[in-house]
């Protein structure tokens, strides 16, 4: 279960495409899921574990099984030191294999040694190859902070390293899953993962096809680079209700975030034919008046040439409050910003 070797005159180009990298068991289980829901045939599914098990269960093309020598396959015991030796072994077959990527969306759930370890140490060496890193961490419940020290500290310790990268970081708090407490605890990971996935593909479809007012892939680094740490926001609506569709995106998330008092914003627009001029500057005034008269904002906007019902908004959000996913997980957040989800 190793990475396959890149060509010997290419090991750190870049080929274009996605990757969604599941890392621990329960990043894992949710890229097998992703894959299920459907995502373009450019984005590639890798599962990384230290559970050589829980590897061979998964139906995911390429898997990685850390520490072979170290944890001998038998998970991590949450223990991230003994990862980042495992992590030392394979990493000259998991970079390069994620290297020639524009696009790597890392997913684990924090708190464990394994996805706790992985998420910040890919994130930054990925970075440093100039790929477009996108670490979607999926928080603790908070009495799993409360009760156990281990994965309080593992958490934090992840997040702050995240957190001090900037960039793009999608925080998926596994407190607001309460809103579904009456229902099936697998229906509930599912709908978490539904989410995830709308994540991914509105990221995916705004930089891979065109738009009449385009934004790119350039475009979405160069808004990042000046907007410091950043998330994602997506929603679809009915064409009737545009301002209905700002307001489910900034309010009908499973992201922890709390915007400064100076945010930016990259927003994108995806209709059909009957998508008037009206209702795209409506969505965009609306988006504007909610994040508080943004710093700047990137308008894009894309018309199908079908007519469609439905309007669909992905939105790149930068300047959230250093810290605040570390506060928002540990009930400390302050609610003294033009946003607070």
């Amino acid at each position: 279960m190793k990475g396959e070797p890149l060509p010997s005159w290419a090991p750190y180009g870049h080929s274009g495409g996605f990757a969604v990298v599941g890392l621990g068991g329960a990043g894992c289980d949710a890229v097998h899921d992703l894959m299920g829901f459907g995502l373009s045939p450019s984005v590639k599914a890798v599962a990384i574990n230290t559970d050589a098990r829980h590897l061979r269960g998964l139906d995911v093309a390429e898997r990685i099984l850390l520490g072979q020598r170290t944890l001998r396959g038998h998970g991590s015991g949450g223990d991230r030191d003994a990862v980042h030796a495992g992590m030392a072994e394979a990493h000259d077959d998991v970079v390069p294999l994620l290297v020639p990527h524009d696009i790597v969306f890392l997913i684990a759930a924090l708190g464990g040694g394994t996805g706790s370890a992985l998420l910040p140490y890919l994130t930054s060496a990925l970075r440093d190859h100039d790929v477009l890193a996108v670490p979607i961490a999926i928080l603790p419940f908070h009495i799993e902070m409360e009760t156990n020290p281990n994965r309080r500290e593992n958490a934090l310790a992840a997040l702050q390293e995240l957190e001090e990268m900037g960039g793009l970081l999608l925080a998926v708090s596994n407190q607001k899953l309460q809103r579904f407490a009456s229902l099936p605890v697998p229906r509930v990971l599912h709908v978490r993962n539904a989410y995830m996935h709308s994540l991914v593909e509105g990221l995916v479809d705004m930089v891979e096809h065109p738009s009449q007012m385009n934004v790119d892939l350039a475009s979405l680094r160069g808004h990042l680079e000046q907007s410091g740490v950043s998330t994602l926001l997506r929603a679809e609506e009915h064409i009737s209700e545009p301002e209905r569709l700002v307001d489910q995106a900034l309010t009908e998330t499973l992201l922890d975030f709390e915007l400064s008092a100076g945010p930016s914003a990259l927003v994108h627009v995806d209709g059909g034919s009957n998508l008037t001029l009206e209702t795209v500057d409506r969505i965009w005034r609306s988006m504007r008046s909610r994040l508080g008269e943004p710093r700047r904002m990137l308008v894009g906007n894309r018309t199908h040439p079908e007519r469609r019902e439905v309007v669909r908004l992905t939105a790149v959000v930068g300047g959230l409050r250093p810290s605040s996913v570390r506060d928002a997980l540990q009930g400390k957040a302050e609610d003294n910003t033009p946003l607070l989800l």
